[in-house]
């Protein structure tokens, strides 16, 4: 019976630091990137085929169920009939000039980094000056388009916010951005909050400004965290790893739990922050001296 018992602990010993080297060896969330000349373009409304919009999925699924964040590139000179949308979406300008807003509104351009809201059920035109790209990014799906007798009014009121009227605050302004001592607030990062909640828990989207010669961090503790490059061009490190890829507008890139991402611009760059609690925008350093 001694040797029974033996022979048990043991064998328990030997599971149980298998399990504990499993757990050891567990690795890190890893991060989904989309490079800009990756994404692939199919129409936005198969009714219209190639002469209406396209769509390039991010992530998810904008024909299903589930929430989703996806480009729609417009040509020069489009311009939609009135319709509606049977779910209500975010959109941020990302090339061109676009005008999203009632049928009979005077045209307001809105240019990269401009963002708006287009609530579900409301009769709506979108137009584009020049060659256009947006990212849209809904909550739920599927993204449909519908004609305007079938309108409705689900409460909510459009925003457009044409990017010289974006709030930006820097570290003077707002605790999710930490800088070098040597940077001066003013020079750092800026953040500006566009939507939700910026709590723990709280699904929210903003936008981050990063000067030339940025050199720092994003870190994230939410159970998920979403970037879009909207303006500029990034190299971009996931999770501390060594690997640099270049990311250009429209490109994308995400982590499922808490997260880090290394970034560097050479030249002023913007990304939108989807993502369901607070975030840290680093700053290592700025400017072309590092300092």
């Amino acid at each position: 019976m001694k040797y029974l018992i033996c022979v048990l602990l043991f064998v328990s010993q030997i599971a149980g630091d298998s399990n504990s080297e499993a757990k050891e060896k567990t690795p890190e969330p890893k991060a989904q990137v989309v490079l800009a000349q990756d994404v692939k373009w199919q129409p936005l409304n198969p009714a219209r085929g190639k002469k209406g919009p396209q769509a390039g999925t991010l992530w998810g699924d904008q024909t299903g169920s589930g929430a989703s964040g996806f480009l729609v590139k417009f040509i020069d000179g489009f311009s939609s009939p009135p319709h509606i949308h049977n779910i209500t979406y975010r959109g941020i300008v990302i090339a061109g000039a676009l005008h999203n807003d009632d049928p009979e509104a005077t045209p307001l351009w809105m240019k990269a980094g401009s963002y708006w809201t287009q609530p579900a059920g409301e009769a709506h035109i979108t137009s584009a000056r020049g060659p256009s790209i947006a990212y849209v990014e809904i909550a739920t799906g599927p993204y449909l388009v519908m004609p305007t007798e079938k309108a409705f009014d689900n409460g909510e009121r459009p925003v457009n916010v044409d990017a010289s009227n974006v709030m930006w605050l820097d570290g003077s302004n707002t605790s999710w951005i930490r800088k070098s001592p040597k940077v001066a607030p003013e020079k750092g990062p800026k953040l500006a909050f566009l939507w939700g909640k910026p709590q723990k828990g709280h699904v929210n989207g903003t936008m981050i400004k990063l000067p030339a010669g940025f050199k720092g961090k994003i870190a994230a503790s939410g159970s998920v965290s979403r970037y879009v490059v909207v303006q500029g061009r990034l190299t971009h490190h996931a999770n501390g790893g060594e690997k640099a890829q270049i990311l250009e507008a429209g490109s994308y890139f995400g982590s499922p739990g808490k997260s880090e991402h290394r970034i560097s611009a050479n030249e002023e760059s913007i990304l939108y922050v989807s993502t369901n609690g607070p975030y840290e925008a680093i700053a290592a350093s700025t400017g072309p001296s590092g300092e």
